[in-house]
């Protein structure tokens, strides 16, 4: 298992470079970056992100850095993860949705730190 992990930020700072690793700072779920990255990679390389800062705009994940997803790319997320067949098999990976859906719905960032 390779982990990765995924959190909301709160209070994004535009200025900030978000290059500490600080995944309790954003109570982040951890997935296995070997079972579902790889599979959604394609649909991942339509979103739009950015590393560790807004000055570093990008698409898909840092798989060994930290990606800043934005709010207008939750949508897209979403669908990817909700869309996994294997959903209703791994409760992380619902935690992980259900972190999207009230991100998207409160309009904030995610953080996504790789391995």
């Amino acid at each position: 298992m390779i982990p990765i992990k995924f959190g909301i930020i709160d209070e994004f700072d535009m200025k900030k470079q978000y290059i500490t690793y600080e995944p309790q700072k954003y109570n982040c779920i951890t997935i296995d970056d070997n079972l579902y990255i790889e599979d959604w990679w394609s649909e991942l390389t339509k979103m739009k992100t950015y590393f560790s800062s807004l000055n570093k705009p990008n698409v898909a994940l840092s798989r060994a850095g930290i990606t800043l997803i934005p709010p207008e790319s939750l949508p897209l997320f979403e669908s990817i993860v909700s869309n996994d067949n294997r959903i209703n098999m791994d409760d992380n990976l619902k935690k992980l949705l259900k972190s999207i859906r009230k991100a998207k719905l409160e309009n904030k960032y995610m953080i996504h730190f790789g391995f």
